[in-house]
């Protein structure tokens, strides 16, 4: 048996709420469908870079960011992209390049700016890892426990530019699955093209099945 489990869509119903903070909602309120797909919203790679623009926008109303100015490019939804959370947290990364990075976007910053920045995505990136490394260890968990398994060992198949490029976003999942699911020894294996694999396989899997039965 085969389950997708479209855990994206996770929270829809209000129990991860206690979890979201402003600005996850802020970012939530001005997506394409708004209260839905809110663990997606939280974890993908799609969202995050919108995640830390509103935190820089908070922190530059309060006076701690960019002189207290908001730049016309601070303002422009989807200018911070996620590859720029890859770059800045890069650990090869000066504050100087971090600094020219956010030049480049129209963000005039100082050193201690570049600092700030580094932290906000340091955080937000670690988070989204966390949570879906939290998700990935209730799924190991419950599959072992379905298993009546003292332990399970399993293969991951992992898709998605945020785990191959970011310099700590893999780490942070694995070490997460590996703390709440204990149990668990699970394998993380990267994945090209990995939906379109993983259909094909269903499908040779369930062509064999059906051939079987009717040899039977």
């Amino acid at each position: 048996m085969c389950i997708n489990t479209e855990w994206g869509g996770f929270g829809d119903n209000g129990c991860i709420d206690n979890l979201r903070t402003k600005y996850d909602k802020e970012v939530d309120e001005g997506s394409l469908n708004p209260g839905k797909q809110r663990y997606e919203k939280m974890t993908s790679g799609m969202y995050l870079g919108e995640i830390v623009r509103q935190v820089l926008i908070d922190l530059t109303k309060q006076g701690l960011l960019f002189r207290g100015q908001i730049s016309e490019s601070l303002r422009t939804r989807g200018i911070f992209e996620t590859k720029f959370l890859s770059q800045i947290e890069s650990d090869r990364l000066a504050l100087l390049q971090v600094r020219r990075i956010l030049q480049q976007l129209g963000l005039d910053s100082t050193c201690d700016d570049s600092i700030v920045v580094k932290e906000v995505c340091g955080s937000v990136s670690k988070r989204a890892a966390q949570l879906c490394g939290a998700g990935l260890a209730a799924i190991v968990e419950k599959i072992r426990d379905n298993r009546n398994l003292e332990h399970l060992k399993t293969t991951v198949g992992v898709d998605g530019t945020l785990y191959k490029l970011h310099p700590h976003f893999s780490r942070i999942l694995q070490e997460t699955v590996k703390e709440l699911a204990p149990q668990c020894n699970v394998t993380f294996m990267l994945s090209e093209d990995g939906s379109g694999k993983g259909a094909a396989l269903i499908t040779a899997v369930a062509k064999r099945m059906h051939n079987v039965a009717e040899d039977k």
